[in-house]
């Protein structure tokens, strides 16, 4: 833990911005930018802001005095307005490929990084504002967020975090007093919203996209720059010294790292229901983080197609069963991107090649875990895992409370005369339309729930130990779509109550939280098709 300290004693190290190229250019336009890692660029200042909220974990986690952030000097500084001196205020340069095509430059369109710290354990954190004003990346927007967006941010980076998901994460959440023109469905009714600004804060936010755009250019020489400084900042264990040269080698073993966190994060993703909704590359991280977060939502009915995204509802690409499929194709582009440092090639089509069974194979263990088994069994489990899917498609069932309610079954032997509709009874709360529910669907039900009740008794788990394990890793409370949109709407009539309840109610999603059993319930069906409930668009 960091010791706590005030704002003034905040190190800067500031690497990215001192040891990687800079575009020349000084002027706040957008344009293409060339050779170059990033452009300067001030924040917008916000005269009126106030604070929304912020979390006491990150703020912590960085070294400062909570009571410190609850000031107004602390807003000044989040909001962009009033940074501090040694901040090194810069919009980074990237490219990516969107929707499977390639994009070109993208870059830091909303996004102002302020500088890089290292606290008092020696960890590096980078500040980011989001919604802090245009850069030369903006193209034709004005690189502001609204506070819709921005509460989502906020608050599902915290919520990921207290999952055990890898992940960027959010210091604050600041109302600009300005109002922003967004058209949210595209559909040509623009309208005024509050403007908001998140301070996003990670180990480093370099994407896959910042390595494509050096290769798509042929910029060999800055590529190679952007590839050395990673290693030495964000991967030294793979040198030997401080001193020593990064190799083709170690790109190589670099890359190998990159495909195992970024595989790790979809299984957690799947674990816990998450569809990130726009998984271009410029929305990979190269440290295995979740980042951005547009469009995304939560598994509440398990439709493995089901998308969050409106602008990907008919290609329906970044689905949520499809999520380790596009992280493959992802890497590829990576790979691809990394071809001009290597001698060979061979080595990242190896890598690349053995990340269907890496994923898989962790996949089977989270499975496992999920369903309270000591170990994930090649010869059984497979077919468990494969009823368990169908069963959870038989009729409109809630993902979240199924694995909830499944841990309190009973695996001891079954009573004389146990019918079908009193096995399943424990797991009816899962189910949206428990009408539904015909002798088919009973049968089939509990003829998987038997065969899973038979596995686990071949482990001879008694079912607290079981009950307990499972609920380590099978949350109860998850950011749901529809409480994500409450908190919206009191938010925009200026309380902001729901947004600091779920913020406190999302730092412990595996416990029980008596009293707050209604923020663990399915989705209501006003929810079904409300915009902010069930799709979003990208935009902001």
């Amino acid at each position: 833990m960091s010791v706590i300290y005030s704002l003034d004693a905040l190190k800067f190290d500031n690497s990215f911005y001192n040891k990687l190229p800079a575009d020349p250019v000084i002027n706040n336009t957008s344009r293409h930018v060339n050779a170059a890692c990033y452009s300067k660029v001030a924040p917008m200042p916000f005269p009126k802001a106030s604070l929304v909220a912020f979390s006491r974990d990150m703020a912590i986690e960085l070294g400062l005095n909570p009571t410190e952030c609850m000031t107004q000097r602390f807003t000044d500084i989040f909001s962009g307005t009033n940074p501090l001196s040694d901040m090194q205020p810069f919009a980074a340069c990237y490219g990516g490929h969107q929707f499977g095509n390639w994009a070109g430059q993208l870059g830091d369109g909303r996004a102002i990084n302020l500088g890089e710290i290292v606290n008092d354990s020696g960890q590096r954190w980078a500040l980011q504002l989001k919604g802090a004003g245009p850069t030369p990346y903006s193209r034709t927007a004005d690189g502001l967020a609204v506070l819709r967006s921005s509460v989502r941010e906020f608050l599902c980076s915290e919520a990921m975090y207290h999952l055990g998901v890898p992940t960027t994460r959010a210091l604050s959440l600041v109302l600009t007093g300005d109002e922003v023109i967004r058209d949210v469905l595209y559909d040509g009714n623009p309208e005024a919203e509050s403007g908001a600004v998140v301070c996003r804060v990670a180990p480093s936010f370099t994407r896959f996209g910042h390595f494509e755009i050096f290769a798509a250019r042929r910029d060999t020489e800055v590529l190679r720059q952007l590839m050395d400084h990673t290693v030495r900042v964000d991967f030294p264990h793979l040198l030997s010294s401080t001193t020593e040269q990064p190799s083709p080698a170690t790109y190589a073993a670099l890359f190998d790292e990159v495909c195992r966190t970024t595989a790790e994060m979809i299984v957690h993703w799947m674990r816990v229901g998450f569809v990130h909704g726009v998984m271009n590359t410029d929305n990979m991280s190269i440290l295995g983080l979740t980042i951005d977060y547009g469009p995304y939502g939560w598994l509440e009915d398990y439709d493995p197609d089901w998308t969050p995204n409106t602008t990907d509802a008919g290609g329906k690409r970044y689905r949520f069963g499809y999520q380790s499929r596009i992280a493959h194709w992802n890497l590829l582009q990576l790979a691809n991107a990394l071809v001009p440092l290597m001698e060979n090639v061979e080595q990242l089509q190896k890598t690349l090649e053995e990340f269907p069974t890496y994923y898989d194979l962790r996949s089977n263990e989270m499975m496992a875990q999920k369903l309270g088994l000591r170990a994930f069994d090649p010869e059984s489990d497979p077919e468990l895992v494969t009823g368990l899917r169908e069963v959870l498609q038989l009729v409109e069932t809630d993902m979240t409370i199924y694995f909830r309610k499944l841990a309190t079954i009973s695996t001891i032997e079954a009573p004389a005369g146990e019918t079908d509709r009193a096995l399943i009874e424990p797991l009816e709360e899962a189910y949206y339309n428990p009408q539904d529910l015909n002798e088919d669907t009973v049968a089939r039900t509990a003829a998987w729930i038997r065969r899973y009740r038979q596995r686990v008794q071949r482990d001879g788990t008694v079912d607290e130990e079981r009950r307990r394990s499972m609920n380590a890793v099978n949350p109860k409370y998850v950011l749901r779509n529809y409480l994500a949109q409450l908190a919206i709407d009191k938010a925009q009539e200026g309380d902001f109550s729901m947004v600091k309840e779920l913020l406190e109610l999302l730092r412990h999603p595996y416990g029980e939280q008596p009293g707050q059993e209604r923020l663990a319930e399915k989705r209501p069906e006003w929810a079904r098709h409300r915009v902010g409930c069930s799709m979003l668009s990208c935009s902001s």
